[in-house]
């Protein structure tokens, strides 16, 4: 049996099946019993606890898992929540009713939001499972112990169960739901752990089955051959071979420098030891969606600072606040928008309320001054000539060298001939160009198939980017998810960007991959996915030309 999905990672893994128990049931629908007061109080306790256990958990790592769990444990304290299901105790319900059908409802506001949030809605999840076995007596399902190394199958994890895995013990994980940038896949990228999410018909794999999960090829192969199990353990030796945190660059020698994306400050120092040779993607919006109203320039000025200094002298890529959609802000005037990731998204926000953006520029000013870093700006959601001449005009009225924008709407792409003599560079934001190109929400897992950077409609849009670039003089960037997939990165090359931003965890393996091949190679290679008819056979195509070369040599 092969069962297909969505690949996380580079890596190949071997083993034998482990399923995770099923969620618990959800709890039955009868009115309470007791006393409003008490089942109140029951209930302010259990999510006290639910959230202290995930407070807990997030003390014990770093990064992107802290991060995903500290926000597990604010859900469990929000007040929206709390008041909704206080609400319904009042009306008759029991806890563990109440406070299920309040995270339901909280669910379905989140969804109903699109891109992001609809993603973290399965965080949701978690927070509300584990609230309502706390009310009931039963234990969550864990992750099962085991004293051999196993391949943990299962519907979905929680962020809480992906942080907390033993890599000495889970070789490989294969999920039922789930996205490429769902929070299994952003952990298990993080934690270098291969993973297939997205992987309908692995309900059908049963504990002690032998798999071989193929994260690069996004495959499933359930009682491989012997030779499958041989041909995937050689392929898994070499993805896993170290390389040396050397300057980016091709075979041939052609420089490919190989940048940072950065969620706030702390992921700085981490980066630089994996040997990022600059940023080329910070995102601003964790200081704004920790504020109830526009930070002030100095307290901007402070945390841009922290970030900037690990990388004193060298270049740093900043986007301006990328705000709309699934991060919306009552100071920038957001309201409901029944199709937020097409409404008032990045760079036409900002323009509506320019003193906020005005205010970053001059912080980002700022911390540069303090730091001596070579600071470049970017705009998000840029479409068309008349929005770049806006924010580059105002970026160097601060006295900004180096300014820039996303390619992330389909039509800065199309226009790329008349955007790019426009800018000092064009980066390419191939999360939101793919779901754009393909309308298909990127963190909707029923057309998760559709969010594959492999798509040749999306590679011929990054074609014509890349071709802009170079007849403008300009450097073409990726720093969407694209650029940390090693095969996919040496395509994108040939594509013509000129260098490439990626989670810091992934730079080590996009290193090696791009030390293997020429820049010719990778124009051939890039030439064979864009005359592809299916994100698939792209891959497969670029996959079966290496193999025929390996073969020749």
């Amino acid at each position: 049996m092969r069962i297909t999905g969505i690949g996380v990672g580079r890596g190949i893994a071997v083993g034998a099946v482990l399923r995770m128990a099923e969620p618990i049931a959800e709890p039955v629908d009868s009115p309470r019993t007791g006393d409003a007061a008490a089942e109140r109080a029951r209930l302010l306790a259990a999510l006290a606890e639910t959230a202290a256990e995930l407070a807990a958990r997030a003390a014990l790592v770093d990064g992107d898992a802290r991060d995903v769990l500290e926000a597990q444990s604010l859900m469990a304290q929000d007040p929206t929540v709390i008041d909704d299901a206080a609400a319904r105790i009042e009306a008759g319900q029991s806890a563990e009713r109440a406070v299920f059908d309040a995270f339901g409802a909280y669910r379905r506001m989140l969804e109903g939001m699109g891109g992001l949030m609809a993603e973290r809605a399965a965080d949701l999840d978690d927070v509300c499972r584990r609230t309502v076995a706390r009310l009931s007596g039963v234990g969550v399902p864990e992750v099962p112990a085991s004293d051999r190394p196993f391949v943990l199958v299962a519907h979905d994890l929680a962020p809480a169960d992906t942080a907390a895995l033993d890599l000495d013990k889970v070789l490989a994980i294969v999920t039922e739901a789930g996205g490429p940038t769902s929070h299994t896949a952003i952990l298990a990228k993080q934690r270098r752990l291969p993973a297939i999410v997205g992987a309908a018909g692995c309900g059908g794999l049963a504990d002690g089955q032998v798999v071989v999960v193929d994260a690069p090829a996004g495959l499933v192969v359930a009682d491989p051959s012997i030779a499958e199990v041989d041909g995937a353990r050689a392929r898994g030796s070499v993805a896993a071979a170290p390389c040396a945190p050397t300057p980016g660059a091709l075979a041939d020698g052609t420089r490919v420098p190989l940048l940072a994306n950065l969620g706030d400050a702390t992921d700085a120092p981490a980066a630089v030891a994996l040997g990022a040779e600059g940023v080329g993607l910070l995102r601003t919006e964790f200081l704004y969606l920790e504020s109830q109203a526009a930070p002030s320039v100095e307290a901007q000025t402070a945390h841009y600072a922290e970030a900037f200094r690990p990388f004193a002298g060298r270049r740093v890529i900043v986007r301006v606040l990328d705000t709309g959609a699934d991060k919306q802000l009552a100071f920038l005037g957001h309201e409901h928008e029944e199709n937020p990731a097409l409404g008032r998204r990045g760079l036409r926000a900002l323009r509506e309320h320019e003193g906020v953006l005005r205010d970053q520029l001059e912080a980002l000013v700022a911390a540069r001054d303090q730091t001596g870093v070579e600071l470049a700006v970017m705009a998000p959601m840029v479409a068309d000539a008349d929005e770049t001449e806006y924010f580059v005009a105002l970026a160097r009225s601060f006295g900004i060298a180096s300014v820039g924008i996303t390619a992330e709407v389909p039509s800065s792409a199309v226009l790329a001939d008349q955007l790019a003599p426009l800018v000092d560079f064009i980066s390419i934001g191939t999360n939101d160009l793919t779901q754009y190109a393909l309308a298909a929400d990127r963190m909707l897992g029923t057309v998760a198939a559709y969010q594959d950077p492999w798509h040749p409609a999306v590679l011929r849009l990054v074609r014509l980017v890349g071709q802009a670039g170079a007849e403008a003089g300009v450097p073409v960037g990726v720093c969407g998810e694209a650029a940390g997939d090693p095969l996919l990165a040496v395509v994108l090359v040939g594509l013509g960007a000129t260098e490439l931003s990626m989670s810091p965890a992934l730079l080590g393996e996009v290193r090696a991959e791009l030390g293997a091949h020429t820049l010719a190679e990778a124009r051939e290679l890039a030439a064979l996915a864009v005359g592809a008819r299916s994100a698939a056979e792209a891959r497969a195509v670029v996959e079966a030309e290496l193999s025929r070369r390996s073969a020749r040599s």
